[in-house]
Order: C-alpha cells, then sequence, then structure tokens
C-alpha cells in the first residue's frame, strides 16, 4: 500500500507544473545562469579545491534542489489536499496515517533522486569537479530531506492552504538570497552570519560544498544543525498537524 501511495504521489507531483517549476526548471537555470555568466553576486572561491564558479554553485543549488521538494513542494501540496479533504479521507481508508506519510517521503526521496541526476548531469556538462566522498553526501541529503519535511509539513498541517502557498513561496525565495546557496554567507554583516548560518539550508549548502568543493570528510557542524532542524520539525509536525 505504502509503495502503490507513494507511485501515485510522485506521478501528481511531476505532472504538478507549478512543482515542476520550483524542483527542476529554476534549480536548473540558476544552475546555468550563474555558472555561465560573470555575475558578480556570484564568487569564485579563493581557496580549496575549484576555481570555478560551477564548482561553488553546484552544492548550493543541490541543496536548493531538496529544499525544494521536501519543504516548498510538499508544504503546498499537503496544504490543498488538507483543504480539499484529501487527507481526510485518506486518513479514514485502510491506508494508515502513518504509511501515508511514509507514502509521502518516498515520494520526495523519488523526486529529489531524479533532481540531483539531472542537476548534477548539467553541472558535470558545465565543468564540475566534485571532490569528498558520496557517503558523507548522502548522510547531508538524508538529514536535510529530513529537516525541510518536517518544516513543510508542519507548515501545511498549521496554516490554511492559501497562507501556506504564499509563507512556502516567501520562504523559498528568501532563502535562496540569504541562504549560502548563491551568494555566500561572508557576502553579509557578521552580525547575520551567525544567525544565518543556523539555518537548514546554509548548513545543507555549506555542508555540502565542503564536502564536494573542499574534499572535507564529514562536516559535523552542519551535520548537527540539520539533526536539530530535522528533530524540531518532524516532532512538532506530529505533534500540531491537523488533518482537516
Amino acid at each position: 500500500m505504502i509503495v502503490a501511495q507513494a507511485a501515485l504521489e510522485t506521478r501528481m507531483l511531476l505532472r504538478n507544473g507549478e512543482q515542476l517549476l520550483l524542483t527542476v526548471v529554476i534549480p536548473s537555470l540558476l544552475l546555468v545562469l550563474f555558472s555561465t555568466v560573470d555575475i558578480v553576486t556570484v564568487p569564485v572561491p579563493a581557496t580549496g579545491g575549484g576555481g570555478r564558479s560551477v564548482d561553488f554553485l553546484a552544492p548550493g543549488v543541490l541543496a536548493l534542489a531538496v529544499m525544494s521538494t521536501a519543504f516548498t513542494g510538499q508544504a503546498i501540496a499537503t496544504g490543498f489536499e488538507r483543504r480539499y479533504g484529501v487527507l481526510k479521507r485518506l486518513g479514514a481508508s485502510p491506508l494508515p496515517r502513518w504509511a501515508l506519510m511514509a507514502a509521502k517521503t518516498l515520494s520526495v526521496l523519488v523526486t529529489e533522486v531524479l533532481q540531483i541526476v539531472l542537476l548534477t548531469l548539467i553541472a558535470l556538462a558545465l565543468g564540475w569537479d566534485p571532490q569528498g566522498g558520496a557517503g558523507s553526501v548522502l548522510l547531508l541529503l538524508v538529514l536535510g530531506t529530513a529537516a525541510f519535511s518536517g518544516l513543510g509539513l508542519l507548515m501545511a498541517g498549521t496554516l490554511k492552504a492559501e497562507a501556506t502557498l504564499a509563507a512556502a513561496n516567501l520562504v523559498f525565495l528568501l532563502l535562496l538570497v540569504g541562504g549560502g546557496v548563491i551568494v555566500p554567507l561572508d557576502r553579509f554583516p557578521e552580525a547575520a552570519q551567525s544567525v544565518l548560518g543556523l539555518l537548514p539550508i546554509s548548513a545543507l549548502s555549506d555542508g555540502l560544498r565542503d564536502v564536494l568543493q573542499h574534499g572535507a570528510s564529514m562536516p559535523w557542524g552542519d551535520l548537527g544543525i540539520l539533526a536539530a532542524w530535522a528533530v524540531l520539525g518532524l516532532g512538532a509536525a506530529a505533534r500540531f498537524f491537523r488533518w482537516e
């Protein structure tokens, strides 16, 4: 039942034009545009591996892809399912509520795999030379997915659908600019850096950049931040999510 529901959730997500815009088109365009155009807001790191823009941008865009699917897309889709009574009906079906959440999680993971494969191919075609190990990258992506998924479900389960739509898109834009995706955190004032560095998108993008650009073994600090957000988000979602 979980697999069948996950397949349905994935098909619905991939058929949704707005979801595709968030999960595929925007990250791909950002990667291509800022990697090939010399724009001042896209720095070329002076230290560590990789001296090209794509080496800096690719890890950040991968983090953005995770956020767009696990947080923004899931929050909007779940919010409108809740508004139209879909979740209430599914909750009364033979599929347990925990199994429905598991199916949604599987759907997010499948979509992320497709995103990461596509973005990796684009980045490699642009000359990206990734460093580091796959194990560290996988752990970062899993914890990032858990953190964003919990926050997305919390938003969808507590706000009205229209408020969720507006808030999720606003958060996406704000974190795109201030989360270290295309603009490094050291471009912000020092007081802001300490706060922005604690955001899940900053931890995920910085952690991926440490591994894939600089060849770090395991960014424990960023993993700790993501784990804390995952516990807080999933715990709050389980506690306060309203099915009706």
